[in-house]
């Protein structure tokens, strides 16, 4: 592809441009009763939650890279184009279950009546029932699918969290059927953004679409280099997923990928994601929550080739995760650096905290939450640079700086 708009050929690359999305009303619209269905554990306090998300974002900017938001980036997608919009909102209501109805013709009455940018931000922050004025003569169009719930269309406050609607990966990027209810909308306007905006547009491969009943997510995603892929089996990710990605950018003229390693992690809250419990931080250094592994270091890992026939696949199986990155990454020396230096407390409650969910941005250069200040102390006695960002509240989103960013274009490295 001539002039990509992305290129992400490993997880360390100088960092040039990153997708951001800056906490808003959304959060506050969590209340203790929908936090669970919304996978939220505690309710941010969002004054401060932005205060730190304008601290990580000036962090990035200060080292160089440009950040982008992805909420700009889809008001300038849709203001180019009224059919567009309106398409683009009918989607979106159809996709939350308001395809016909007085539900439906209030909503979009409801949503039109704004500009772009408004509109935009009241699908982030969602829309409650008593906002929008619906006459009918059934139950339905008066309380909605659900009378409990106070929203028609509910909030998106994981958001921030702009890592998981989709996975950039040299010149192109997967835009992801995400496993929850709560996040599928996220990946809707990544769709329209990357077929649409002019610095998009025709510009990038999409590897995979968002249009499959098997889950994936960008937190599961990581580029080890310009060949190889590293894909959580994951409480959000399914083996199903990551097969028919691997086919799909080893039959790909535009794909330099030739082997994805599959790696399996307890499918709960608490490790949600590859990238919560491994990423990568230098050429052969890696972050690694030792609870991953059973008690003799071993767990189940599939390292995934072109097979010979046509469109088929090879799988091979391995335990000993250092081992098969040495092996697949032609490293002599690896260095894993455990969570909270594998302190039976420390770990975990380091690991909760995001603690193995480092951002890399240049080799050996990373971004981290302050809170873990153990883990940041081993990472330095490793060599490694440390940015700390301050974290009492976007951590309570159960992600990190890793999770908060989609890197858009990398250095080579």
């Amino acid at each position: 592809m001539q002039n990509p708009a992305i290129n992400v050929n490993s997880e360390i690359g100088k960092l040039n441009t990153v997708l951001l999305k800056r906490p808003g009303a959304e959060v506050e619209n969590i209340t203790p009763d929908t936090m669970e269905r919304l996978l939220f554990d505690d309710i941010p306090y969002l004054e401060i939650a932005q205060k730190e998300h304008d601290y990580f974002a000036n962090t990035l900017r200060e080292n160089g890279a440009e950040t982008l938001y992805i909420d700009q980036l889809a008001i300038e997608t849709l203001d180019q184009d009224g059919e567009l919009k309106d398409q683009f909102l009918k989607t979106y209501l159809q996709e939350s279950s308001y395809s016909s109805g007085k539900t439906c013709d209030a909503l979009i009455e409801y949503l039109t009546s704004f500009n772009t940018a408004e509109m935009v931000e009241k699908l982030y922050a969602g829309v409650r029932k008593n906002e929008v004025n619906v006459s009918g003569s059934s139950l339905h169009d008066l309380v909605g699918s659900e009378a409990h719930n106070p929203f028609y269309l509910d909030p998106l406050p994981n958001a921030y969290f702009t890592r998981d609607p989709q996975g950039m990966m040299g010149n192109g990027l997967t835009i992801n059927h995400m496993t929850f209810k709560a996040r599928r909308p996220e990946s809707l306007f990544t769709e329209y953004v990357m077929a649409h905006h002019p610095r998009f547009k025709d510009k990038v491969n999409v590897w995979r679409d968002r249009n499959h009943d098997t889950r994936i997510e960008g937190g599961d995603e990581l580029v080890l280099n310009d060949h190889v892929l590293a894909i959580g089996v994951s409480q959000r990710t399914s083996s199903k997923s990551i097969e028919a990605l691997a086919k799909t950018l080893f039959s790909s003229p535009d794909s330099n990928f030739d082997t994805v390693i599959a790696v399996e992690i307890p499918h709960n809250h608490a490790m949600m994601h590859l990238d919560t419990v491994f990423t990568m931080i230098n050429y052969n250094q890696f972050t690694v929550f030792p609870g991953i592994m059973d008690d003799a270091g071993k767990m189940n890992i599939y390292v995934i080739t072109p097979g010979k026939n046509e469109g088929g696949v090879n799988l091979e199986f391995h335990d000993d995760l250092g081992q098969t990155l040495k092996e697949v990454l032609k490293l002599d020396e690896l260095d894993l650096i455990e969570t909270g230096n594998g302190d039976a407390i420390v770990a975990p409650r380091e690991q909760w905290n995001d603690g193995s969910n480092t951002l890399a941005i240049a080799p050996g250069v990373v971004v981290t939450y302050d809170r873990n200040y153990v883990s940041n102390e081993i990472l330095r006695r490793h060599g490694i640079i440390v940015h700390e960002v301050i974290s009492s509240e976007l951590s309570r989103g159960r992600g990190g700086p890793r999770c908060m960013s989609q890197p858009i274009w990398r250095e080579d490295i």
